[in-house]
């Protein structure tokens, strides 16, 4: 029982947050008169001891005192005597948990703020030095369009900013004080919840006592968050993948982030954006962990709940990890231009180019379409690129066709051409990047 009730294994990570949330409430409790000052500045003082002997690994962390709430409470009262067991008046562990995981919540996830910070400027810097340099757009993994690396960067950009946003966003449902909630029903004790409030910098108060102790939506919120983030960054990692491959060769990843085969020295494996890819199931796991745990659940607090520690701190730590080393990888990564440009010439690649140059000439776009599909058949059937075909070959593709109806069909000109908002053009490309500049100053 000991064992299978026991959450001391994971919730010690809360040790720091558990403090400080029962330093707040014992304040509060002086400030209250429903302890004495004198009392409350003994409990105080206790508390600080015992942060100092779990960071200085003075205590014995056992299954036999179930959690980090009873462990830093038992402690207290051996070091300060029968005056520790006034700290628990007005409060249960059901809303002190409920406290320590928001309070837990606040400090990670402003951290893992940052690192997607880092990774978005990390970006932005690699956009603007491949602002203009050639590569391929692909849809269903074939080759499609001519864009810019730059311009493809950017898309990842837009990813990992609404990434941010989502984040940003998670963190003002988590800004409620769920402190002196009880344990379903409120306290007859005359606290101020206001107050410790205040004390630990919460912007809002729980309403409800009940929704306090039951609530673990901003939990279900972030892990689903995590896994949207995760599996952009699983999309980044598998085009590294793919990039770094002797089929494709457009990237040269630092070795530092590779590693050799055990038997085949030749080998240069890219690790870390495997690693990330593999870590996405993780992720998406304890988000389908935590959903599963949360729907039977009537009101109000039950031990399921005991399970969100498992899945919310491996979703924390992985997510963390994960787009710190990634924003590393694509910093130390550079795109071989040299060897991108050799594709090019494949995949009739300026194919939309001509039918939208056609429509410009008032060809219906369907018209278009079709003349341009004839175009590419004709140029497979006869081994060669659209930029051969000569106008003596006209009337066997279309007797519409004439030579005024395609453009110049450069991939440079193909990208050149498209300056409509949000496009591939140089220019466009630009535009978006010192769009993002503004939005991260």
């Amino acid at each position: 029982m000991e064992e299978l009730n026991a959450s001391i294994d994971l919730d010690r990570r809360y040790y720091d947050v558990d403090i400080k949330g029962s330093i707040a409430h014992v304040t509060m409790l002086g400030e209250q008169g429903i302890v004495t000052e004198e009392e409350a500045a003994a409990i105080r003082e206790g508390l600080e001891k015992i942060r100092k002997m779990i960071e200085n690994d003075e205590i014995e962390f056992s299954t036999r005192l179930e959690d980090i709430h009873m462990t830093v409470e038992t402690y207290l009262i051996k070091e300060i005597g029968d005056v520790g067991k006034k700290l628990h008046t007005g409060r249960s562990r059901n809303d002190q948990v409920a406290l320590d995981t928001r309070l837990f919540m606040k400090k990670e996830l402003g951290e893992i703020y940052e690192e997607i910070r880092t990774l978005l400027n990390v970006i932005l810097k690699k956009a603007e030095e491949y602002k203009s340099e050639i590569m391929i757009g692909f849809t269903h993994l074939q080759h499609a369009q001519p864009v810019t690396i730059g311009f493809h960067l950017m898309a990842y950009f837009q990813m990992f900013k609404r990434d941010l946003e989502r984040i940003e966003d998670c963190l003002k449902r988590i800004d409620y004080n769920p402190l002196g909630a009880g344990a379903l029903a409120g306290t007859t004790v005359n606290i101020n919840r206001h107050r410790t409030t205040e004390l630990l910098g919460f912007s809002n108060i729980t309403e409800n006592a009940m929704d306090s102790v039951s609530d673990k939506d901003f939990v279900l919120e972030f892990l689903s968050d995590a896994a949207i983030c995760i599996m952009h960054l699983s999309r980044f990692s598998e085009e590294f993948i793919i990039w770094n491959s002797q089929e494709f060769g457009y990237i040269d990843i630092d070795d530092a982030y590779c590693t050799g085969s055990s038997i085949m020295p030749q080998k240069k494996n890219p690790d870390i954006a495997e690693l990330i890819r593999g870590k996405t199931g993780r992720v998406y796991g304890n988000l389908m962990t935590m959903l599963t745990v949360m729907k039977g659940t009537p009101l109000a607090y039950n031990k399921d709940f005991q399970e969100d520690k498992a899945a919310l701190f491996d979703s924390l730590d992985t997510l963390r990890i994960c787009v710190k080393v990634f924003a590393k990888m694509l910093e130390n990564t550079e795109f071989k231009t040299e060897e991108i440009s050799k594709h090019l010439g494949k995949g009739f690649l300026a194919a939309t180019d001509i039918a939208e140059h056609m429509v410009k000439q008032n060809v219906p776009f369907r018209e278009a379409h079709e003349i341009v599909g004839n175009m590419v058949k004709y140029c497979e059937n006869n081994n060669m690129g659209l930029e051969d075909i000569k106008e003596e070959n006209y009337p066997e593709i279309s007797e519409k066709l004439t030579a005024n109806m395609i453009p110049e069909l450069s991939a440079r000109a193909c990208v050149d051409r498209r300056v409509s908002y949000g496009g591939t053009a140089v220019s466009d490309v630009e535009r978006q990047i010192e769009a993002g500049k503004k939005y991260m100053a």
